[in-house]
């Protein structure tokens, strides 16, 4: 048998649309660039994602929670640069009319058009990626507010908040997930750059002077973390911000890129962001934001070492991860693939498929029963609809890990044979000892 991988886009593009991940926002109406809607099962597997990460942060007893608003005081962005500095150089093309950023355009070192090659440029002129809107009845400048480009400023202006109504000590986190909002002037490539887009950030408050100790430790944390979706980390690399690439606010960054069927992309960002963010919300809100330490009797603005990670992209590169086409030739000599999602069990959107044999009442009737049970511990999916055969591969291509059949025997033997996704081996196993023998089989990091 051979095994293929993922070598297209748009082949896990159509996936997603035939089985119910990601549809095209507003296709009626001839869609909405760079918007997309996640299906039936695309808002399943999203939230594992995210329950998968927001575990994996909060279960430690050093980081608690956070849901800020999407929407600040307008003096939030100013402090944080986003007002002055968050913005794309853009040109134009005096020939087609076509504007592009200019760094993304160069080659050998003259800007040429992307659209008709033309190199007759307009000077750069900077263009603001915020979103802008205005709250209350008038629109005027008085009201103007901005749909946050990201979540990490909901955390810094409620620093002072958290630790005191969690009685947290320095070194503490705060996670938080949310919608972010980027007017993008190129997205693209499915769900990995979008102009609305969920992020998964933590910021860790630490000491001054330890800020380089627990960056190098959020860095193995974060790569760790991969190990356990079951990610090919040969796919995975660590890329250095060099010093024409850190952020203003940056005193250190490294970006964990993964090997998309488009080349390599960031998945996710540590920096040390040094205590840019505190001092600058102290001096614009005229707060006190130092943290006391009772036990060395001294005060001190923390540092922040941060790991932000898109949702929507490391959906998209797990799913990447996830597809396989095994290829084998039958008897009569033409070729079988069977395509299979192979996504860890806490990421897969159905855990268990219950399949009666036939649509007799009496086989549908015990898979029901079965399928009612079972829902109370996962999400169980039921179909009873075409050969067995073909609803194992449905089963495959979505990601299920477990289909469960009941055949006439079960009638009779109270037994129903399980179906495992990556082996296609079958096992025979008592519906009283079903629950157990699904959770061991289950059984993961999470």
């Amino acid at each position: 048998m051979k095994v293929n991988r993922l070598k297209d886009l748009q082949t896990l593009v159509s996936l997603c649309k035939r089985r119910g991940f990601v549809f095209q926002s507003s296709e009626i109406y001839g869609g909405l660039n760079s918007c997309w809607d996640y299906g039936p099962l695309g808002s399943q597997y999203k939230l594992n994602v995210k329950m998968a990460w927001w575990k994996a942060m909060t279960r430690r007893s050093d980081i608690v929670g956070l849901d800020a608003s999407i929407l600040m005081h307008p003096q939030v962005w100013k402090s944080s640069g986003h007002v002055d500095g968050f913005s794309d150089p853009l040109v134009d093309c005096k020939k087609c009319r076509s504007r592009f950023r200019e760094d993304q355009a160069l080659k050998n070192g003259v800007v040429t058009c992307p659209n008709c090659g033309s190199t007759d440029i307009t000077e750069a002129r900077s263009f603001n990626l915020m979103f802008k809107t205005h709250m209350g009845p008038v629109e005027d400048e008085g009201a103007v507010v901005y749909l946050r480009p990201e979540t990490a400023q909901g955390i810094y202006v409620n620093f002072e908040n958290v630790a005191t109504s969690a009685r947290k000590k320095i070194p503490f986190g705060i996670a938080q997930i949310g919608k972010s909002f980027r007017n993008e002037i190129t997205p693209g490539n499915f769900i990995f750059r979008t102009r609305e887009f969920e992020q998964m950030e933590m910021q860790f408050f630490v000491k001054p002077g330890t800020d380089e100790e627990w960056f190098e430790t959020w860095k193995e944390t974060r790569w760790s973390y991969y190990k356990t979706l079951g990610v090919d980390m040969d796919k995975l690399r660590f890329h250095q911000h060099g010093e024409n690439e850190l952020a203003h606010y940056a005193k250190a960054a490294f970006d964990i890129e993964y090997e998309f069927p488009f080349g390599w992309q960031e998945l996710e960002g540590i920096h040390n962001r040094s205590d840019f963010d505190l001092t600058q919300h102290q001096k614009f809100s005229g707060k006190k934001l130092e943290y006391f330490d009772e036990a060395n009797k001294e005060r001190f603005l923390p540092f922040v070492v941060e790991t932000a990670a898109g949702c929507d992209r490391m959906a998209l590169a797990l799913l990447c991860d996830a597809y396989r086409e095994e290829v084998s030739t039958l008897d009569n000599g033409k070729e079988d693939v069977r395509v299979v999602l192979g996504l860890k069990p806490v990421l897969a959107p159905y855990k268990v498929a219950v399949l009666p044999l036939s649509k007799k009442p009496q086989l549908q009737d015990l898979a029901n029963t079965l399928r009612e049970g079972l829902s109370e511990e996962w999400n169980v999916d039921y179909d009873d609809a075409a050969s067995i055969g073909k609803r194992y591969r449905r089963q495959d291509e979505i990601g299920t890990p477990l289909c469960v059949t009941v055949d006439f025997d079960s009638l009779e033997d109270n037994c129903v044979t399980i179906r495992h996704r990556d082996s296609m081996n079958q096992d025979r196993i008592a519906m009283d000892q079903l629950k157990n023998y699904i959770f061991d089989q289950l059984n993961t990091a999470f």
